[in-house]
Formats: structure tokens, C-alpha cells, sequence
């Protein structure tokens, strides 16, 4: 067997990783439904529902302004599971009809929005926060950027903002590609990979912004009156520190998933990291048929355990010929896309309600 044939173990580890980074959302989420007291419930179904009507409109979105791939990868799937099928003897139109597939994703991306709500209310309080106690122009500029972060990722799949004017500037009357399309993609990883790199290193700014929330508290109470007891101010300043574990989480966890989509973009794409990507030509998966010698051998226990493993290689061939890199590349372009917008979504809205809703 061919190293490019086997499988991926990263795969693996990338999927636990993106599982856990769920599982830890989800569990902060359901908290906010188990509390009888305040809005957050309603807040979490409000954008799950505004979430699960704007899924629904962009899938009804051309390829030729989105450009992620989920056509021409949900018909390769069809047609691969179809061939697949009529293989096996059995009569089928498809796995999954094209409507039954994209109101499956619209429920997935709402649950996403759902889950990533807080998370982005958060991040614009902490930002503001931040920009606040940074004296230095360098860090506020690092700030905004980070801030922007998911809307420059939601705009490298916007393909008549950046595709189009990369790969086909206009340069008088003569159009000189800068790249091919290749390049374009491994481009696009890369600045993601960046774009994160740059989320974890700002991190310390924003949960120290978060921990002075505990002085501002003080500093409102000074000039307040009416007394208050020593242990409920202890409990006061104690409850900022004790709650910095979820916002952290709430931090690392959005940006752990778009990491992490984007290696399994990479991977499960067949992408290259290098800027000049080399020549997929091994990448194609080869039905070889069984070796005769596995038949012709005496029915011995190590004779029985090879069939046992060629069987398995060959059922793992059969399912890479149905769920192709083509469809990889669109479904997890998407979810890379639909995590940055969320998140974008949602801290917009927190920057307006923290910076023009809230009383000071």
C-alpha cells in the first residue's frame, strides 16, 4: 500500500479536538437554559433562529459570489454513492435529496450560532475593554485587527472581492493572473492559520481587560451610596476571578474550531502548505484487486487475518470513492466560513450594545 493510501492519523486527532471544543459550548450553553433567572435563554433562541434563516440564505447564494464548493461537491458525493450502490445490486436515486442536505446544514449552522452567541458578546466587551488600558498604538492596532479577524476569513470566499482580483487583476487592457488557483487556496489556509495565530497571541489582553472588571466594580461602588459588608464584597471581586475559566473558554473554544476545520480543510482537501503545490498524482485512490496468493494459501489463522485486512482496506477504498476530497473542500470551506461569521455576527452586535446600549 501506498503512503498517500493510508489513512491520516491527524485526521483523527483534528476531529477529537473539534468534538471536544463542541462538547465544552454546548455544555455552556445548556447552562444558560438550566438558570431560571435573566434573558440568556431567550437571547441563545433568538440567534439560533436569526442563525438558522441566514444558513438558509446562503445556501441559496451562487457560486459565483460564495464560492465554497457545496454543489459541485454534493453532486460528486451523488454520483459516487449512486455508482457505489449499483455495485452492490441496489436501485437508487441518492443517499440524500439536495433540499433534505442544505436544511440539514441550515440546523447545524443555527446550533453553531447558538453555541457561539455568547462567546462573540463576550469578545466585544473584552475588546473595548482592551482598547481601553492599551497606551501603545501598536497594541491597538494588533486589537482591531483581531477584532476584524472573522470578517477578513469571511471575506477570502467572497470570490468578486478577493478571487477574482488576485488570480485576474485588472491591469489595463491585458488580465495577468498574479496566481493560480492552487496558490490561491494554499494562500487562503495560511492566512487563516495566521489570523488564529494572532487571536491566541492577544489572549492575555483580553482576559486581563476581563479581570479589571473587579476594579471597575469597586470604582462604581465608591462613588455610590450606602454600605456594603466586607464578605459580600469579597464575594464581589471573588466571583470576576472564579468566572475566568469559562470566559477563557469562551475565548479559546471558537477559535480551537477554526483552527482545527482548517487543517481538516487542508488534509481532507488534498491542499498543499507549500506556495507552489506539487502535483497530486498519487493522491488518487487505486482499486487493486485482491492478491490471488491471500486465496491460494492453506486456511491458516495468519492466511484468514491478511484476507481480514485487505477486506477492510478495500471497504476503506470503496468509502474514499464516495466521500471525495471534492466534497470535503466545500463542506468544510463552509463550516470554516460559517464559524468566522458567527462569530463576527455576534461580537458586531456586542460592540453596538455594549458601546451605545448599555449605561456606563
Amino acid at each position: 500500500m501506498k503512503p498517500s493510501q493510508e489513512m491520516n492519523i491527524s485526521v483523527v486527532w483534528c476531529l477529537l479536538v473539534l468534538a471536544f471544543a463542541v462538547k465544552i459550548l454546548f455544555s455552556l450553553t445548556t447552562h444558560y437554559f438550566i438558570v431560571e433567572d435573566g434573558g440568556e435563554r431567550s437571547v441563545c433562541v433568538t440567534f439560533g433562529f436569526f442563525f438558522f434563516v441566514k444558513a438558509m440564505v446562503i445556501l441559496i447564494v451562487t457560486e459565483s459570489y460564495l464560492e465554497f464548493g457545496l454543489e459541485s461537491g454534493f453532486s460528486n458525493f451523488s454520483e459516487s454513492a449512486m455508482q457505489f450502490l449499483e455495485k452492490q445490486g441496489l436501485e437508487s436515486r441518492g443517499p440524500v435529496s439536495k433540499l433534505t442536505f442544505k436544511l440539514f446544514l441550515a440546523v447545524l449552522c443555527s446550533l453553531i450560532g447558538a453555541f457561539l452567541t455568547f462567546p462573540g458578546l463576550r469578545l466585544a466587551q473584552m475588546h473595548l475593554d482592551a482598547l481601553n488600558l492599551a497606551t501603545e498604538k501598536i497594541t491597538q492596532t494588533l486589537l482591531h485587527i483581531n477584532f476584524l479577524a472573522p470578517l477578513l476569513m469571511v471575506l477570502l470566499w467572497v470570490k468578486p472581492i478577493t478571487k477574482d482580483y488576485i488570480m485576474n487583476p485588472p491591469l489595463g487592457k491585458e488580465s495577468v493572473p498574479l496566481m493560480s488557483e492552487d496558490t490561491f487556496e494554499t494562500m487562503r489556509l495560511w492566512i487563516i492559520i495566521l489570523l488564529c495565530a494572532l487571536r491566541l497571541a492577544m489572549m492575555r489582553s483580553h482576559l486581563q481587560a476581563y479581570l479589571n472588571l473587579a476594579q471597575k466594580c469597586m470604582d462604581q461602588m465608591k462613588k455610590e451610596a450606602g454600605r456594603i459588608s466586607t464578605i459580600d464584597l469579597q464575594k464581589m471581586v471573588a466571583r470576576v476571578f472564579y468566572y475566568l475559566c469559562v470566559i477563557a473558554l469562551q475565548y479559546v473554544a471558537p477559535l480551537v474550531m477554526v483552527l482545527h476545520t482548517t487543517l481538516l480543510l487542508k488534509t481532507l482537501g488534498n491542499y498543499s502548505w507549500g506556495i507552489y503545490p506539487e502535483s497530486n498524482s498519487d493522491t488518487a485512490v487505486e482499486n487493486n484487486p485482491l492478491p490471488s496468493s491471500l486465496y491460494s494459501e492453506s486456511p491458516s489463522v495468519n492466511g484468514k487475518m491478511k484476507v481480514t485486512v485487505v477486506q477492510i482496506t478495500m471497504a476503506l477504498g470503496s468509502l474514499k470513492n464516495i466521500f471525495t476530497p471534492l466534497l470535503f473542500r466545500g463542506l468544510l470551506s463552509f463550516l470554516t466560513w460559517w464559524i468566522a461569521a458567527c462569530l463576527f455576527s455576534t461580537s458586531l452586535f456586542g460592540l453596538f450594545y455594549h458601546q451605545y446600549l448599555t449605561v456606563a
